[in-house]
């Protein structure tokens, strides 16, 4: 049976992008997949430094839950027209435990100008891990939420159609 994880990369307590993955972790769950839930803001993750860090209580846990999962959606926060520098270690700290996993992207950003922000960091996982990236991703603002709530339904429509597509695209691969 595949197993799924949702991974928060935000840092910010009152995150867009951690209350999207909440949403998909949520989905995943009524489909009654096996499915994990994984907030970085709950470790204490050090910088990669490509020595020490891959040792730390923190980095072997995210690396076990990589490595165990078949399905991972990742929810970053968009900033300076990137995914975060926070999503960015997470992969520096894990490295090869992300190897063939499909992995499909919540983003979350202040405006609609850095649509294309994930790219980069998607092939990053496409080509230095073999990676199957989802070809759709979900991409809100913050005029999507009030307060803590999502209020877009299209938006909530997306993620739930990312849920399904990585359920859909991990079986298809795993057999």
């Amino acid at each position: 049976m595949a197993k799924y994880l949702v991974v928060s990369t935000s840092g910010n307590p009152d995150s867009n992008s951690r209350r999207m993955g909440r949403i998909a972790f949520g989905n995943l769950e009524k489909a009654k997949v096996q499915c994990s839930w994984l907030d970085i803001s709950e470790l204490d993750l050090p910088l990669c430094d490509a020595d020490v860090c891959y040792t730390k209580p923190g980095s072997q846990k995210v690396g076990k839950a990589i490595k165990a999962a078949d399905g991972i959606l990742v929810a970053t926060p968009v900033y300076n027209y990137d995914v975060s520098a926070a999503a960015k270690n997470l992969v520096e700290l894990t490295g090869s435990a992300w190897e063939e996993k499909v992995v499909g992207f919540l983003c979350a950003a202040g405006g609609m100008s850095s649509y294309m922000s994930v790219m980069a960091f998607a092939n990053s996982l496409m080509l230095d891990f073999r990676s199957v990236i989802i070809p759709r991703f979900v991409y809100a603002t913050g005029r999507a939420f009030e307060g803590d709530e999502l209020k877009d339904k299209e938006v909530g429509e997306r993620i739930a159609e990312l849920s399904a597509e990585l359920v859909r695209f991990t079986e298809a691969l795993r057999g």
